[in-house]
């Protein structure tokens, strides 16, 4: 999230602010965002041929202004409302005059995951420009020859999986080449899965209820559990990373009144069923990998007892000459490869 620009408006006694929204006729929008939608009229004017109106009301402050030329586009609201607590029944969308609709969405957080595919994607990084191939249908391989893009804050960004398979998924191979301060916010995500692996270089992040500012090193990882708010601080010139999320689209809230570190230390503190996990990739003892054949080491990052066994995020190595056939029942496999190469055979 980049820092916004100053302005010299933030220096002046600003009190308040109303979203102007022009219309052909008060009377009938007046009926509806007062009746139906329960806005408080504040003035109109003038009075002999009304052209203007006030109202305010479910968070909104609102003018409207009455157009007798030129296109109107009518308005959509969305409104927060307990719908658990509604007739299953009862309208989702209200429609109003002029094409005007408002919109109930559930105040309850829910999670929308796509159903989404499944897909075999190879992603190069060559270092050149050039288009991402699309990913192809289940049982194909589509061959990616990514180059980098950037992205926010000024971040490079290097999409792994272009198709999103189905927007099932993300995954993000990340770079601030200059490093320094990070412009963040503490901020929190509504997804159901999220972690950071770092690649190359450090990065300095806070999390909440989990003390002091750390540093990340290269091979070390973090779970980011559902609505744990966080904030990167400072990384290192040639900071890599890699970002694994699901939801491939997902939220991100900023919260303003959280300052972190924040004084509770609760380190089993459970964020929609999962826990924070900062792993030390040199503190971790290597062993047989799980679902690897014979020769396989891995360190275990511990997300997947974190996570109640959602997902799984090993570290592996192998000897020269290794083979053998990895399989998966699970819906999502990715394999970075850190060091070294990787062939693969149907």
């Amino acid at each position: 999230m980049n820092e916004p620009t100053p302005s010299p408006l933030h220096a002046a006694p600003l009190q308040s602010a109303r979203l102007v929204l022009p219309c052909r006729e008060l009377s009938p929008l007046l009926d509806f965002l007062t009746g139906t939608l329960g806005l408080k009229l504040e003035r109109i004017f003038p009075a002999d041929a009304p052209a203007v109106a006030d109202l305010t009301g479910l968070g909104l402050n609102l003018r409207l202004s009455r157009q007798t030329a030129g296109a109107v586009t009518p308005a959509h609201l969305l409104i927060t409302a307990a719908l658990g607590d509604w007739p299953a029944d009862a309208p989702r969308v209200l429609h109003g005059p002029e094409g005007w609709t408002a919109e109930l969405v559930d105040s309850a957080v829910n999670i929308e995951v796509p159903p989404g595919h499944q897909a075999f994607v190879v992603s190069r990084l060559r270092g050149q420009a050039g288009t991402p191939a699309a990913a192809k249908g289940e049982g194909e391989a589509a061959d990616v020859d990514e180059a980098w893009g950037v992205g926010r804050a000024g971040m490079l960004y290097r999409d792994l999986i272009p198709d999103r398979l189905g927007g099932r998924f993300i995954a993000s191979h990340i770079a601030i080449p200059q490093g320094g301060p990070v412009p963040d916010y503490v901020h929190y995500h509504h997804v159901r899965f999220q972690m950071i692996f770092c690649k190359a270089g450090w990065v300095r992040l806070v999390y909440e209820d989990q003390g002091e500012p750390f540093v990340l090193e290269a091979g070390d990882c973090v779970l980011q559990p559902p609505g744990i708010r966080h904030r990167v601080l400072e990384a290192s010139p040639g900071l890599e990373v890699v970002e694994i999320g699901c939801p491939a689209i997902h939220e991100t809230c900023l919260d303003a009144e959280l300052e972190l570190p924040n004084a509770t230390l609760h380190p089993e503190r459970l964020f929609g069923g999962q826990k924070f996990v900062r792993h030390i990739d040199a503190a971790a003892p290597w062993q047989p990998a799980p679902g690897w054949p014979e020769g396989a080491e891995a360190r275990d990052t511990g997300i997947g007892a974190a996570t109640f066994g959602l997902a799984r995020v090993q570290v592996v190595r192998t000897a020269p000459g290794f083979r053998g056939a990895l399989q998966h029942q699970g819906e999502f496999r990715l394999l970075f490869v850190l060091d070294g190469t990787m062939t693969f055979a149907s």
